[in-house]
């Protein structure tokens, strides 16, 4: 079953990198290597600095390759001005009911962060176009099985301790997609600017994702 909109990931894979307090010198390297490993989106935290700025080059770089948000939008601030530096979507790692709704009404998707059922689905009748259940290494991929029982129509995504040890486990499990950050986008890499170890570490994440999609 396919519950997340084709379009939100670009016809790739349903996974989406998160990069936190990255330079700007490294958006295009990154956003390149992204690509090329086969992601469907790409986030920049608000937290950030001059997170407007580098939202701003990742869209330049990135055109309609692949779609680019904002993350740690904690506020009606952060959502403007993630808004008008260009992000498509927004993520959260709460689930905050005007929030979503001021985003769906500005006509950008919005992921809200949840991990209990309740929250699950708050965030989803209040217009979530996907729910980051965060943080998912706490609960395991089991739990994803656990809440496609009463759950079985709101999408979900995977955030927190994702590695491509253990992606596909999560979508195995009921999980319609998944995210990661700092597993592959480490800093030591990208100051050394290591982007081949990246891309390597990104196929390998894209990779169980795509098989575990086939079973």
């Amino acid at each position: 079953m396919c519950r997340i909109k084709p379009a939100f990931f670009r016809g790739h894979a349903p996974v989406l990198g998160i990069l936190r307090g990255i330079p700007l010198s490294a958006v295009e390297p990154l956003a390149e290597t992204s690509i090329r490993a086969g992601l469907g989106a790409l986030e920049i935290t608000m937290n950030s600095v001059d997170a407007p700025d580098l939202i701003q080059a990742l869209v330049k770089v990135a055109g309609d390759r692949i779609n680019v948000g904002a993350g740690t939008v904690l506020s009606m601030a952060d959502l403007n001005v993630a808004v008008a530096a260009g992000a498509a979507f927004v993520v959260s790692p709460v689930c905050d009911p005007e929030l979503i709704s001021a985003a769906t009404q500005m006509g950008v998707d919005v992921i809200p962060g949840a991990l209990t059922p309740s929250e699950i689905q708050l965030s989803w009748r209040s217009g979530a176009s996907i729910v980051k259940v965060f943080p998912a290494a706490r609960m395991g991929p089991d739990y994803f099985s656990e809440l496609r029982g009463p759950l079985a129509d709101v999408p979900l995504m995977a955030v927190g301790g994702v590695r491509p040890e253990n992606a596909g486990d999560y979508l195995e499990c009921g999980a319609d997609a998944v995210a990661f950050g700092g597993s592959i986008y480490r800093s030591d890499w990208i100051t050394n600017q290591n982007y081949d170890q990246i891309e390597t570490e990104l196929g390998r994440l894209v990779c169980a994702v795509d098989e575990s999609q086939e079973k």
